[in-house]
């Protein structure tokens, strides 16, 4: 019998991941660049123990449905083959943040789950290997591994496709103002959306432009130039949620609050206040300022019809053990 625990975050996107060129391996279609978001997380152990009959999952307190703990089966079958172990292995995880609703738990939940999984039988995985093995069970996952600002890196093989810090989490003192507008988890989510990017025929001129995009971000992120982060982001966000717009069958993931938020924020950069906006695959809006504007953000947000609740995270730091 061994444990092991370990502590996630989860990550905002400024330049997206959707659609993949392998499926399996979830090798994405691009690269992509986003920020860890402290103060949110994933707390995950996993206990191997040879009296047990199957895996077994607690999610949030509760147990975890067939498919949850299939999907977290399928990581702990790639730990125990690296291993050489057979024993099957209990797992309790749980978020301080809303699940399943656009605020990419499964990039923490299997950040940790990979940390803990290996750390429990007994490897010492490097960070890219365990960035690798994250990205198996959720591609965004493999940014919530190493610190900071990090870059996904698009390849064709297994062993070239990880993530790798950009800046540390100290670099920029940038602050996410999450405006909550649902806290649902959502129909349609991120595993089953990917396969549908190629049905919309936007996806390749998306792709088209994401190495340019993917430049920028970085640029911006290495000058701490918001504006220049704003507008690629809000740009790289519009053509993504375009490909999920138009894909067979249409995923719709903005609410009405969602635009809201939307309309009001470039209408706050002309009044001088200075932030960009995105979402992941649901109707929640993350708002990046300055740390210095965060508080104002939190209070022009709460204030805009449809938002339920703002929640605040800076830079975060990397996958560590408990």
């Amino acid at each position: 019998m061994s444990t092991a625990s370990a502590s996630a975050h989860p990550n905002i996107a400024f330049i997206k991941y959707w659609g993949n060129r392998d499926h399996e391996l979830r090798l994405p279609a691009n690269g992509s660049i986003s920020m860890n978001l402290a103060g949110l997380e994933t707390r995950t152990t996993v206990r191997f123990d040879g009296a047990l009959a199957a895996d077994a999952l607690v999610l949030n307190g509760a147990p975890a449905a067939a498919a949850q703990v299939a999907r977290v089966s399928g990581i702990l079958d790639l730990v125990r083959g690296m291993a050489g172990i057979t024993e099957f292995a209990e797992v309790t995880s749980s978020n301080n943040f809303p699940s399943g609703s656009g605020i990419a738990s499964s990039s923490s939940a299997f950040a940790a789950l990979a940390l803990a999984a290996s750390a429990a039988a007994g490897l010492q995985l490097d960070e890219a290997a365990l960035s690798r093995l994250a990205r198996r069970g959720s591609g965004s996952a493999s940014r919530s591994v190493p610190a900071g600002f990090v870059e996904w890196r698009a390849a064709d093989t297994d062993e070239e496709s990880y993530a790798v810090s950009v800046a540390g989490e100290a670099h920029w003192d940038l602050v996410d103002t999450i405006a909550i507008i649902s806290e649902e988890h959502k129909a349609v989510g991120s595993t089953a959306g990917h396969p549908l990017a190629d049905s919309s025929p936007l996806q390749a001129a998306r792709l088209a432009g994401a190495e340019q995009r993917l430049a920028q971000a970085r640029t911006a992120i290495l000058q701490r130039d918001l504006a220049a982060l704003a507008a690629v982001m809000e740009l790289d966000n519009h053509l993504m949620h375009a490909v999920m717009m138009t894909s067979q069958p249409a995923l719709l993931y903005w609410q009405p609050p969602s635009l809201a938020v939307m309309h009001a924020v470039p209408a706050w950069r002309a009044e001088g206040l200075l932030a960009g906006y995105t979402l992941d695959a649901g109707p929640n809006v993350h708002v990046l300022s300055a740390a210095a504007d965060a508080a104002e953000v939190a209070v022009r947000l709460g204030k805009l019809p449809g938002v339920l609740r703002v929640m605040q995270a800076s830079a975060g730091g990397a996958a560590t053990l408990a």
